[in-house]
């Protein structure tokens, strides 16, 4: 994002102090504009998300020093393997990330295959409005009708916790981001881990 915003717009590390964890790229997007003084309206900022893209794309594939690579989070692919196969469980993807973002880290990583549809940041200012798009989604794609207070959210922000109990959900918060065990807890969540490397564990939270 950074460096697709010094393209487009000239401004070097414009980021700097903007919140981005749990928060979706259209809000992130909107912040950052409003830092700098760029009218809403502005026509560049419907250019950033094109030249956002191209340059994650980019980014993603170029060679990083070790202590800046990150691969999966310990435990996310085999609770993904866990659960999908299964009937009485439907994985969904809700994500403040762009449509198009989320594919493209996700598929990175050979994760994407693993969510038939979901919800996004495009137009999201407000996070806590994804949940129940991301389970009308659910119903238009898969037929499934899930009510709120049956889903799962699992996130690594207080953010993801909010959008959670906004809608009635349960939520999962896992400390593999920036925020603590500790945060993760005072900000609501059901289960805390410090990671899901312990399928069992994880598994017996959600209910499934």
């Amino acid at each position: 994002m950074t460096l697709a915003f010094e393209a487009v717009f000239g401004i070097a590390d414009a980021f700097r102090g903007i919140p981005m964890a749990g928060r979706t790229d259209s809000w992130i997007l909107s912040d950052v504009a409003a830092a700098h003084h760029i009218p809403r309206d502005s026509s560049d900022l419907a250019r950033f998300r094109e030249i956002y893209l191209e340059t994650l794309a980019r980014e993603l594939d170029a060679p990083h020093p070790s202590h800046l690579r990150k691969g999966v989070m310990p435990g996310v692919r085999a609770l993904l393997d866990a659960l999908a196969p299964r009937d009485d469980v439907y994985l969904a993807l809700l994500t403040g990330n762009y449509e198009d973002a989320a594919r493209l880290k996700l598929q990175h990583f050979d994760l994407w295959r693993y969510f038939a549809c979901g919800a996004f940041g495009d137009n999201a200012p407000d996070r806590n409005g994804l949940l129940p798009r991301a389970l009308a989604q659910v119903r238009a794609c898969a037929g499934h009708d899930i009510a709120a207070e049956e889903t799962v959210v699992i996130g690594d922000t207080p953010l993801d916790v909010a959008c959670a109990a906004a809608s009635g959900a349960r939520s999962i918060a896992v400390a593999t981001g920036g925020h603590g065990v500790d945060e993760l807890r005072a900000s609501g969540a059901d289960v805390v881990f410090q990671d899901l490397s312990d399928l069992d564990a994880v598994i017996d939270a959600i209910g499934a």
